[in-house]
């Protein structure tokens, strides 16, 4: 049994680690535990069965654990991967262990993540990636597991009612997910809107704004009512029609978000625009080159990556993603899309 239960982005960076696992080991069964919101994920990967964790209700607290790893036991599980490793499934691996079950835990290199975002005498290198993490706490229950680039998921077929909100033409289509959890990792809408009305005016590309919550949902559509190129998928599609968009996608452009780990998941190329947190950490999207994630300077903001998750900053670094600049992004997105095919 694998269990992460959380967030968005960190559950997608577990697909390319179980496709992987099940390319490499066909005769073993893995069943994930889950929010029911990150199913779709998990969709169609051979061998790979999910189960619901209800942690707001029937599964809450202490209580409400045990009785899950009651739940658990009847699945026949031999052995537990906790990718989270947090008091969730801290609890949750007490009663399972309790029951015989062998657990292991993903090692989520605190130390090594404190050094690179501390202001001073900062341990600036690259840390060891997460689906290296994930696929680590695999190799010590006995499998070990090889990443390789071409481990993602297909393309989904487009429905009819996804092809007429979206349009049909020959333009190649660039998602764009502009928002994120933190402001400290957000690019300026003002700026990413110069993104957008460069893209829309070479008339080659469909732009596709993907966010949540009613008020992106507002901000995307004053953005998209300006530009005859973009459209509005926030707040218009269910997520499940989301996945099938971006798996279709020709390229995304996101924050450090699960957005990007999402078109990721798909082998979408992915361009990512950092603010105070950096690739180091090892949260860039899987098998993506380093030419695709455009960093701030540091020159200007020497102190990031400030946090591992874009929650604390320094004052005045609310204004380090001004130095990734729209003409560059712009160029970034137009080399991917126009370059000649490989031979």
């Amino acid at each position: 049994m694998v269990i992460r239960l959380s967030a968005m982005g960190d559950v997608a960076m577990t697909v390319p680690v179980l496709l992987a696992f099940t390319k490499q080991y066909p005769n073993v069964k893995i069943t994930v535990l889950s929010r029911a919101f990150f199913k779709p994920f998990f969709t169609g990967i051979p061998n790979v069965f999910f189960y619901e964790a209800v942690v707001k209700k029937q599964h809450k607290g202490i209580g409400g654990l045990y009785k899950l790893a009651k739940e658990l036991k009847s699945l026949n599980i031999t052995a537990v991967a906790d990718l989270h490793n947090v008091l969730r499934s801290n609890i949750l691996n007490v009663f399972l262990k309790s029951m015989g079950y062998t657990v292991v835990q993903i090692d989520k290199g605190r130390r090594e993540k404190k050094a690179l975002t501390r202001a001073k005498n900062k341990n600036l290198s690259p840390l060891k990636t997460t689906h290296q993490r994930y696929a680590d706490v695999f190799k010590k229950l006995g499998y070990p597991v090889t990443l390789e680039s071409s481990c993602t998921l297909p393309k989904k077929a487009l429905t009819p009612d996804l092809n007429k909100k979206i349009g049909e033409n020959a333009q190649k289509w660039i998602g764009i997910a502009p928002f994120a959890a933190f402001e400290g990792k957000m690019y300026p809408l003002d700026l990413m809107e110069e993104v957008v009305k460069a893209l829309n005016n070479t008339g080659r590309y469909k732009i596709i704004l993907f966010g949540g919550g009613k008020q992106e949902a507002a901000i995307l559509n004053q953005l998209a009512s300006k530009y005859n190129w973009a459209v509005l998928m926030a707040g218009v599609v269910s997520f499940a029609e989301e996945l099938i968009l971006i798996s279709n996608l020709d390229l995304m452009l996101a924050m450090d978000s699960g957005n990007a780990h999402l078109a990721a998941m798909y082998g979408i190329p992915t361009v990512t625009l950092w603010g105070v947190t950096h690739p180091y950490a090892g949260f860039a999207p899987f098998a993506q080159p380093k030419e695709n994630m455009m960093l701030s300077n540091r020159d200007k903001f020497p102190e990031i990556p400030t946090s591992v998750y874009g929650n604390k900053h320094p004052e005045g670094y609310d204004k380090a993603m001004r130095t990734i600049l729209p003409e560059n992004v712009v160029a970034r997105i137009e080399s991917i899309l126009n370059a000649p095919p490989e031979k």
